[in-house]
């Protein structure tokens, strides 16, 4: 395989940090934004054995015109995972704004300056495409969730911090397609978004201390150590996961891969009830205290089902990292930290 170069946003986020890992563990040499020298620094210790084939460029804030001028310079392929993520937004313009003004960005420089480039690949989000629904729902990349924008149309602020996120994660998606529709004929390369569930297992990015843990990575540490869990709550609850390194994978095959431009992807490897989490941790260390209902999930129809046929026939991901595996390196993880940070 030929290496090529590529633009990673954000390179210092949770994903992002396999994404770049990945790339480079195939040859390929890249450079990933980040906001401040201090954040680049962690990064170029954590790929030093790499040597030369990974370069950070500071780009302080990623809503600025021009943001992304001189980053997708002789670049041939750029990941843009660069987008906030967070479920404690109290306003809209936390969230949405640099969502899309981010995407629209690099999308722009691409236009205006990334004369090599052939592919632009958008991380979006399962946000982006599940929605409410009376009955069980099976949904694919023909699905957006335009229930959530249509909250933040009513409600505004008043939206509930899931909402705004979902709403940003649709929006800034979106904005994408819009581009590419309105800039047909005047840029020579292509778009994929895709689509991952709540994304699992232990960071390589810089974490100080267990409060500093991504959205789903804490989500999923304060569940586990919550004394105080609801029973029902944990059999009611479903989802979908993928592991952050099958995501990764997935992202940098999609870089380059041919006959996938114009097209979402969902990549998700199955279903789940938080019940099921708790379950398999229980199983890995017996110490973690049992909680809810044993085994009560087990073989139970989830909320919803994603179709991950698309990916399954165009990368050939027919198979994913178990739960049981991400959550036991997970809990691993978790154990590198004193409880109390």
């Amino acid at each position: 395989m030929q290496p090529a170069r590529v633009l990673v946003t954000g390179a210092n986020g949770y994903i992002a940090a396999w994404l770049c890992r990945g790339h480079l563990e195939q040859g390929d040499y890249v450079i990933g934004t980040v906001r401040s020298v201090g954040k680049g620094a962690y990064l170029k210790k954590l790929f030093a054995s790499y040597g030369n084939k990974f370069e950070v460029v500071v780009v302080e804030d990623i809503t600025k015109p021009g943001a992304f001028d001189e980053a997708v310079k002789g670049v041939d392929a750029v990941q843009h995972t660069a987008s906030p993520v967070r479920l404690d937004a109290r306003t809209a313009n936390e969230l949405v704004d640099p969502a899309v003004r981010g995407t629209l960005g690099v999308l722009e420089s691409a236009k205006n300056f990334g004369k090599s480039i052939r592919r632009v690949v958008i991380l979006s989000s399962g946000a982006a495409v599940v929605q409410p629904a009376k009955d069980h729902t099976v949904f694919d990349e023909s699905s957006w969730n335009d229930a959530a924008v249509e909250e933040l149309k009513q409600k505004g602020d008043a939206a509930s911090p899931l909402t705004l996120y979902r709403a940003s994660k649709v929006l800034a998606e979106r904005s994408a397609w819009e581009f590419m529709e309105s800039n047909k004929g005047l840029v020579s390369w292509d778009i994929v978004a895709v689509n991952p569930p709540f994304v699992r297992l232990p960071p390589i990015h810089e974490v100080h201390s267990l409060l500093e843990l991504n959205a789903s990575m804490e989500m999923m540490y304060k569940m586990l150590n919550d004394t105080q869990s609801d029973a029902e709550a944990l059999s009611r609850f479903s989802g979908w996961y993928v592991d952050v390194r099958d995501i990764a994978a997935a992202l940098s095959q999609f870089a380059r891969a041919p006959d996938v431009g114009g097209q979402r992807f969902i990549v998700a490897a199955g279903p789940l009830f938080w019940q099921d989490i708790v379950d398999a941790a229980n199983e890995t260390d017996p110490t973690i205290p049992v909680k809810g209902v044993p085994g009560a999930t087990k073989g139970k129809p989830p909320g919803y089902t994603f179709s991950t046929s698309r990916a399954a026939r165009v990368l050939g991901m027919q198979s994913y990292r178990s739960l049981e595996t991400t959550v036991k390196d997970s809990l691993d993880y978790f154990k590198t930290f004193p409880a109390s940070t």
